[in-house]
């Protein structure tokens, strides 16, 4: 992605930071232990209620995470310690040194090769080619589609439960396009879960290139190539791999980074601004036919239009999110109409029995295993740099930072995600990464060896669901 006007910047290390006091240590310390105390708090007491006969049931079974208890090594044990090695000891260093398209492609790589083998600490089958083929997931009913219109035409007649062609599980939880993805990829040869789950490692990877791309288009070169090691390492990336939620993250990461570069473009007078800006409508639009959640991200998609003051990309991206509504409605189906169905489906499940009082605050626990230690730092250092108005909307580290923050607020308060947030809320987590620019440089390696540790311990500790 061209930046016009930084060129330059893009390519030379930023400045070198001056460390932080002890007092702000000590702060990134305390927070991080107010989430591991959050995470034992959840544990516990999901525990607690886990016991036969306490009355509540929360029907996770290694509380906060739905996964369960089963600490194993696998194919992929050895090669994801390697990597995460090679990424902390050398990816600061690359990611100041090497030019700006270089970077982003190493990162890409090394986040492929980072989510593969997590994956595979699990085994081929259990942990990759498997892992989408389970009568709940979408797979399940790939099939049975043999007429892609009439599918549209009937989806939202399917939605509800306990009728004879009820949607399983996830597809009856998700709008039809995330249904759909699977359904093209069997049509044009790639069937089977194999296939599948290479195609969201290699979709959910674009994460660890469009989030720090954004970050660089709107201004902060220096803090993309800072938080590039982090995008790589991140504990999300135990979820990212073949999970569903993974893909939606990369394919709207990737409509906000076109998003950007179309204001960049029209900034310098670029062709190809217009068509960008249609093209990141066009996939955040499919975003939320990916997910009804994901509406959300319509306040991340406003930060990036504050920071880069082209109104026209904002309205060729409108343009164009409204023009996947419109198709996806004369096909047959109508989003207000799939999400008021999916509501009552979800209250049809174990949405009825689990506690809102409990998932309410074990949900933040569980997403911030997800996020990592050194995020949760640089969540603290963010709040307290937001006070200034000015240097909030100016900054777009901080200002998508506070975004992403507020989209996870308003996930949980709906009470529309009672467990499994350490996946489901992976496209509005990763756009809390970019603040980990605002660590200090001396300690990064020690951030990034905890993220990377984060992900080993829960990989090799558990077997995560879904």
């Amino acid at each position: 992605m061209s930046e016009p006007n930084s060129a330059a910047r893009l390519a030379e290390p930023p400045a070198r930071e001056p460390e932080a006091p002890a007092s702000g240590r000590r702060a990134d310390l305390l927070a991080v232990a107010a989430a591991v105390a959050l995470v034992a708090a959840a544990t516990t007491v999901g525990l607690y209620y886990n016991r036969p006969n306490s009355g509540v049931i929360i029907f996770v079974s290694s509380p906060p995470l739905f996964a369960d208890w089963l600490p194993h090594v696998g194919p992929g044990s050895v090669f994801a310690v390697l990597i995460a090695v090679v990424v902390v000891l050398q990816g600061p260093a690359l990611a100041d040194r090497l030019p700006r398209r270089r970077a982003l492609a190493a990162g890409y790589l090394a986040s492929l090769a980072w989510i593969f083998s997590l994956t595979m600490v699990d085994g081929w089958q259990r942990g990759f080619a498997g892992h989408l083929t389970i009568p709940q997931e979408y797979l399940h009913e790939v099939p049975g589609i043999t007429d892609i219109p009439r599918m549209l035409r009937e989806f939202s007649s399917r939605i509800l439960d306990f009728q004879p062609n009820s949607w399983t599980t996830h597809v009856s939880g998700h709008p039809p396009g995330a249904t759909l993805v699977f359904v093209w990829l069997d049509r044009i040869g790639l069937h089977g879960g194999a296939w599948a789950a290479t195609a969201v490692v290699l979709v959910g990877s674009l994460v660890a290139v469009a989030v720090p791309a954004t970050v660089a288009l709107l201004g902060r070169a220096d803090a993309a190539r800072a938080m590039l090691p982090f995008a790589v390492l991140t504990p999300g990336a135990v979820w990212i791999g073949v999970s569903a939620d993974g893909m939606f993250a990369g394919v709207t990461a990737t409509g906000l980074a076109l998003l950007a570069l179309s204001a960049r473009g029209f900034t310098g007078g670029r062709r190809y601004a217009a068509p960008v800006g249609v093209a990141a409508g066009l996939l955040l639009g499919f975003g939320i036919f990916l997910s009804y959640g994901l509406v959300l991200l319509g306040v991340l998609a406003v930060a990036v239009a504050i920071l880069g003051r082209q109104w026209r990309a904002a309205a060729l991206a409108i343009a164009g999110a409204l023009a996947v509504v419109g198709v996806f409605a004369w096909a047959g189906f109508w989003w207000l109409d799939g999400y008021h169905l999916v509501v009552e489906r979800y209250y049809q499940g174990v949405a009825l029995v689990r506690p809102y009082s409990y998932w309410v605050w074990a949900d933040l626990a569980a997403v911030s295993a997800a996020l990592g230690p050194a995020v949760i730092a640089a969540l603290r250092r963010g709040l307290a740099g937001a006070r200034p108005s000015r240097a909030l909307l100016a900054d777009p580290v901080l200002l998508l930072g506070l975004a992403a923050l507020l989209t996870i607020v308003f996930a949980d308060v709906s009470g529309l995600s009672k467990a499994e947030t350490e996946r489901i809320w992976l496209p509005f987590g990763v756009w809390l990464l970019p603040l980990t620019a605002l660590l200090p440089r001396p300690g990064r390696r020690w951030w990034l060896a905890a993220q990377a540790a984060t992900a080993l311990a829960v990989n090799h500790l558990l077997l995560t669901g879904w």
